[in-house]
Formats: C-alpha cells, sequence, structure tokens
C-alpha cells in the first residue's frame, strides 16, 4: 500500500513514521511512505506558499497554486487520482471501521494543512474526504495523518507479525481489548487470573470477551449500544438500559 502525504515538514513525516513497526514494514516492501514537499512547487522566488485571507482575519491561508502542483505531480507519477484526504476538524471522525476500509485501497493521498487553513478552491479540486481525529484544533495536519497511516498499516495484511493481532484489538465490534497480562504470574501482590493460566482455550476465550463488555460499559458505554452483542450478552449487561 502507497501512502503519500502532501505537507510543508516532509522531515516530520518521514522521521516519526520511518521508525517501529511501520517503519519495518516499509523496509519489507508492505507499504510505501512518501512526503511531498508542497514548497517544491511554489512558483514564489521566495518559495512563499501563504497569503493573506480574502476579507480580512487573523493568519494566513496556504495558497491553491502550490498546493495544486504538487497534487498534479503526484496524480502524473501514481496513473490516477487515489482517494485524497484533507485532515480537518470539519470532517467525520476516523473510526477503526475507516481505517479498515481504507486499506483496501492501493493509494492514499493526504493534504496536512497549516496556518489559517486551505485556499477553498484547491480543497473543492482535489479532496475526496474529509476526515478529523477528533474534537480539538492542532497546528498542522502532519500528526493527524500519521495517527491515520499507523491506524490503516495495522489493516494492511503482513504488516502485523501475529495475523490475529489487527483483528482482536480494541474498536472491534465496538468493544473495547479485555486486560492483558505477561510474567511473572504474581508481581506487586497482584496474581494473573487463573483462567488464564488454565490451558483451556474455550474458557479462556469466554473470560476475555466478557472482561471485553465489562470494560466497555465502564469506560465507553457509548460503544456499547453499538456492539455485537448476543442477545443473552444484552440481557446479562444490561444494554438495553443504556
Amino acid at each position: 500500500m502507497n501512502f503519500y502525504v502532501l505537507t510543508l515538514f516532509p522531515e516530520m513525516v518521514q522521521n516519526c513514521l520511518g521508525t517501529s513497526i511501520i517503519g519495518k514494514a516499509a523496509e519489507k516492501g508492505l507499504l510505501a511512505i512518501e512526503a511531498v514537499n508542497i514548497r517544491d512547487y511554489t512558483q514564489d522566488r521566495h518559495l512563499k506558499v501563504d497569503d493573506y485571507p480574502y476579507g480580512g482575519g487573523a493568519g494566513m491561508v496556504m495558497q491553491a497554486q502550490p498546493i495544486y502542483d504538487a497534487y498534479l505531480a503526484l496524480v502524473k507519477r501514481i496513473g490516477y487520482r487515489p482517494r485524497t484526504i484533507y485532515l480537518t476538524p470539519q470532517g467525520p471522525t476516523f473510526t477503526q471501521s475507516a481505517a479498515k476500509a481504507l486499506a483496501q485501497e492501493k493509494d492514499l493521498i493526504f493534504l496536512c494543512g497549516h496556518y489559517e487553513g486551505v485556499d477553498e478552491r484547491v480543497l473543492e479540486e482535489i479532496i475526496t474526504d474529509y476526515i478529523s481525529i477528533g474534537d480539538y484544533v492542532l497546528t498542522g495536519g502532519e500528526l493527524p495523518a500519521m495517527v491515520m497511516i499507523d491506524a490503516i498499516s495495522r489493516m494492511v495484511p503482513g504488516v502485523l507479525t501475529n495475523e490475529e493481532s489487527g483483528s482482536l484489538e480494541s474498536f472491534e465490534g465496538n468493544l473495547l481489548e479485555y486486560p492483558q497480562y505477561s510474567r511473572p504470574a504474581e508481581w506487586n501482590g497482584k496474581k494473573v487470573p487463573e483462567v488464564l493460566m488454565s490451558g483451556d482455550h474455550q474458557k479462556i476465550e469466554s473470560w476475555r470477551r466478557e472482561q471485553s463488555i465489562l470494560r466497555t460499559r465502564r469506560y465507553r458505554p457509548d460503544l456499547l449500544k453499538q456492539a455485537e452483542l448476543t442477545i443473552k450478552e444484552k440481557a446479562q449487561y444490561g444494554v438495553y438500559e443504556l
């Protein structure tokens, strides 16, 4: 899978995503991450990419021309117009299901805004998806883009060493992940639940399912309303009362 990030700070993207699981996946050829410097496409001799907003107001606005030219050059290399995402609080919130859907794409382009935003005209020309990672404002779109790339990459076959890791984590079926334990069996007076050391896989899976539901009910009751539960589980955990 190929990710392209249109940004004013390419080193920020490359330095972060070139490490850990994502970096190793890129080394194996499972992913390709390219940060495209928008400044390389400005026609201004001082490499300026922003200007004052029409109508007045604080801050500066990223100009359409360098963004559009960077996009066109990228599309020419790719050979078609892939889904292009603008990171903005104005979009719907990014979710695990969205990560799964986007992981089916061969190529994705991310546009990272800065300053007071981006000229609306270029957004109308190139953007297919407006997506937010939360109801707050950041200094730029690079961090949201990297969050999305990390989450999407985990859904790409082969990126995770354990094939089940991507499908048995938090938010699968709108449930949080069950508690995890490792050695030693007792630490600081706290013991690992006996069922996890029983070797009975059926009982272990049943315990984990129960813990996921209980944890979701405690910390994210809003998720439990849409969770994939059986009729028996809904009655047992009082989901209808939420």
